[in-house]
């Protein structure tokens, strides 16, 4: 992993997990920023399949954070059964900030204590490496989608939109 003296504090707490649970995986900085999945894929340099959303949902009024590929749409009928809700809805931004620590566009999937179940698309998991969010809406990490669910102790299932 690429060695940086201060990492802003948000992405310093993405850095720690992965320097902890010795996971290989590249953190690295987009002065452009890469807000969007569509600008992260352009700053990495890699397909929208390969970055992942970290998307909160409230299912029955509990914060799950739903990991599915950028280059599709999160189903909130499909995350409330997997969850085993009766309803979900996107979580509104200051949720997002309760559940994971983190603001909406700088997402990262762990650590994220507040969240009570994280859910992986399937779809991530034919991917070599994929890219999340480390905390910063310029700052992304990436790492093989197997160690993306050992961190975050996913539940691998079909979320999204067919």
């Amino acid at each position: 992993m690429y060695r940086v003296e201060h990492w802003p504090e948000p992405v310093e707490r993405v850095a720690a997990v992965l320097r902890e649970r010795a996971v290989d995986a590249r953190l690295e900085e987009f002065p452009d920023g890469t807000p969007t999945a569509v600008a992260a894929a352009r700053a990495v340099g890699c397909e929208r399949a390969q970055i992942v959303k970290s998307l909160v949902f409230i299912c029955d009024g509990r914060p799950v954070l739903a990991l599915v590929p950028g280059d599709r749409r999160a189903d909130a009928a499909k995350v409330a059964t997997v969850a085993g809700a009766g309803y979900a809805r996107t979580a509104k931004p200051e949720e997002v900030v309760a559940a994971t620590g983190f603001e909406p566009g700088g997402v990262a999937p762990f650590p994220a204590a507040g969240v009570t179940r994280v859910l992986l698309d399937r779809a991530l998991l034919e991917q070599e490496i994929v890219w999340i969010g480390a905390g910063s809406d310029r700052h992304m990490a990436g790492l093989a989608p197997l160690d993306l669910a050992r961190l975050t102790q996913a539940e691998a299932a079909d979320l999204t939109e067919a």
